[in-house]
């Protein structure tokens, strides 16, 4: 039986990038050693877009699917204020069929997606 998801986030500063998982976002995590956190993450879903091309990662010898993270909320606008408090500068927002989304900047310069959705959400179904 299936229990969990454990998903990879690549970092060009991955030291910097778990501080922010954990000082800013404020997630759960244990420490397995050295500083190598793993983060407790909100309910999840998963969705299956279509592509127009590969878009993988070669993970030990397979070439994984690539995907993209994106955080929920129930109200994108005082997320981001929230996050302003503390020094973080999201991208505009763009409101789209499926919800409200902008991009967390992460200390690395690399970004992760955040959105309110407007459409049913599976997270309550375990």
């Amino acid at each position: 039986m299936i229990n969990g998801a454990h998903v990879l986030i690549y970092s060009t500063n991955a030291d910097a990038d778990r501080r922010f998982f954990r000082d800013v976002l404020g997630f759960p995590f244990v420490d397995v050693g050295g500083g190598w956190l793993i983060f407790g993450l909100p309910p999840a879903e998963a969705a299956v877009h279509p592509s127009t091309g590969p878009f993988v990662q070669r993970h030990g010898d397979h070439q994984m699917l690539g995907a993209i993270v994106y955080l929920m909320c129930d109200d994108v606008r005082a997320m981001v204020k929230s996050l302003a408090g503390k020094n973080v500068t999201c991208t505009a927002l763009e409101e789209v069929d499926w919800g409200i989304t902008t991009a967390v900047p992460l200390p690395s310069g690399g970004y992760v997606g955040l959105y309110q959705p407007k459409h049913p959400t599976a997270l309550g179904l375990r």
